[in-house]
């Protein structure tokens, strides 16, 4: 059985808000600028380099583009979820990549700390 972390579940409850909020909305013109830079975002922290991160990347930018395509053939209820999914999905590529990119941080510095003690006995 896979262990859920709490930041899938938070992001998963976020999406679950965003896309009953979204529908609740489905005349307005499908919105994609929350996902762009929610993609943006996670392309500047370094998601291409860590495999977890890479995936959510590269469904959240599917994601946008279904939406695209469902709101072009009027299907503004299935492209506003979709929507939700993307922003989701890029926001935990952002997480992701933050967590590695501080786990590596952690690293270096326990071995700058076991270099130091080995030349300062």
């Amino acid at each position: 059985m896979r262990h859920v972390s709490k930041i899938e579940i938070m992001v998963f409850a976020l999406a679950v808000v965003a896309t009953v909020i979204a529908a609740g909305c489905t005349s307005a013109p499908l919105r994609t600028d929350a996902s762009t830079s929610g993609i943006r975002a996670a392309e500047e922290a370094g998601a291409a380099k860590v495999p977890k991160a890479s995936l959510h990347l590269q469904l959240a930018k599917e994601e946008l583009e279904l939406a695209k395509r469902l709101a072009a053939k009027n299907e503004k209820e299935k492209a506003a979820s979709m929507l939700m999914r993307a922003e989701a999905d890029a926001e935990l590529a952002v997480v992701l990549s933050r967590g590695d990119a501080e786990k590596s941080e952690a690293r270096a510095a326990v071995e700058r700390v076991r270099q130091l003690r080995q030349d300062n006995p």
